[in-house]
Order: structure tokens, then sequence, then C-alpha cells
């Protein structure tokens, strides 16, 4: 099952996340939350969630 571990404000970001945790060996997808908005679901296997958060905090404080 797959669950959203991220809301990226954008479509690079979302990108860009998605890129660094695919290099790490993760599954990922995204998808837009809303059309009238830009921003973007990282969506991440559920029994990876744990591991990937420390990644992305990683990531994210880079």
């Amino acid at each position: 099952m797959w669950t959203v571990m991220y809301i990226a404000p954008t479509a690079k970001i979302a990108d860009r996340i998605k890129n660094r945790l695919t290099e790490e060996g993760f599954l990922v997808q995204t998808r837009p939350v809303n059309l009238s908005k830009q921003q973007f679901e990282i969506l991440v296997p559920s029994g990876e969630l744990e591991e990937v958060q420390e990644v992305l905090n990683s990531i994210l404080h880079s």
C-alpha cells in the first residue's frame, strides 16, 4: 500500500525529492494534489515509511 509521506510545494521540488529517494533505492511515486494548485504528493510503500522519512529529513536539510 502506498502512503503519502510529504507534500511538495512545486513540481520541481517533488521531482528533486523523488530522484534523490530513488537514488537511495526506494520506490517512489508522485501525484498532483489538486489541479488548481501546484502541490504534489510524494508516496512510498507503507513498509518503507520510517526509513524514507530519515532520508527525506537529510534531503530537506541539506
